[in-house]
Formats: C-alpha cells, structure tokens, sequence
C-alpha cells in the first residue's frame, strides 16, 4: 500500500469515527467519557469533536484527490489526536477503565502515523 493509500484509509477512518460522534454522540462517545455522553453537556462537546473530525477527513480527502495540500490536513488532525491524546490523558482518572489504554492506543496510534504521512505525501 502506497502512503497516498494509507492517508486516504486514516482519513476514511476519522470520517467514520466524526459521523459516529455527531449521529450518534451517547453511544460513541459513552465509551471514551462514561455517562456524561449520554447529558446534552456531553453531547454537546461529542458532537463538536465530530464535526471537527468530519471536517479534517473531508479535507484530507479532497485534497489526496487532487494530489496536493494533504499534509496541512493531516498536521491538523495530528494536532486533534494530540489534543485527544492529552485531554485523555488528563481525565484519566475520571474516564472508564478500558478508555484510557484504548483512546490513547488509537489517538497517539493515529498522531504517530500522521505526523510520518504529512512528511511524505504531497
């Protein structure tokens, strides 16, 4: 598989994960943060996490398409699955148990893996 290929998946992956947020914000959400996914509070910061991410696989994807720009759209979702990585990090303590290990695997998992394609593609 060629890094444009590997983009495109990472990308087709957040596109999934931000829809998921915003149709259906106490369900995904509920197993990164608990129950608060399931108050108009959580909710609200689900469904705006989702947003954000719909909007970087959008772009991302665009511009794989047009075969250039991709890097400034992957650097921005290197910074959203830091942001991710850290506010986990922080909650630790407040967060189900398998949250922690499982955000942290696929936000750090995804940051790493971003932060090498934006270097290689375009």
């Amino acid at each position: 598989m060629d890094t444009r290929s590997l983009a495109r998946r990472q990308a087709l992956g957040r596109l999934a994960l931000g829809i998921g947020l915003v149709v259906a914000p106490g369900a995904v959400a509920g197993g990164w943060v608990g129950g608060v996914a399931d108050r108009r509070e959580g909710q609200a910061l689900s469904i705006g996490l989702g947003a954000r991410d719909v909007a970087i696989a959008v772009g991302a994807l665009r511009a794989l398409g047009a075969g250039h720009g991709a890097s400034a759209w992957l650097r921005a979702g290197v910074l959203a699955d830091a942001a991710d990585l850290a506010a986990t990090l922080r909650a630790r303590q407040s967060l189900p148990a398998f949250a922690v290990p499982v955000v942290s695997a696929m936000a750090g998992g995804s940051a790493l893996l971003g932060a090498w394609l934006q270097a290689v593609v375009d």
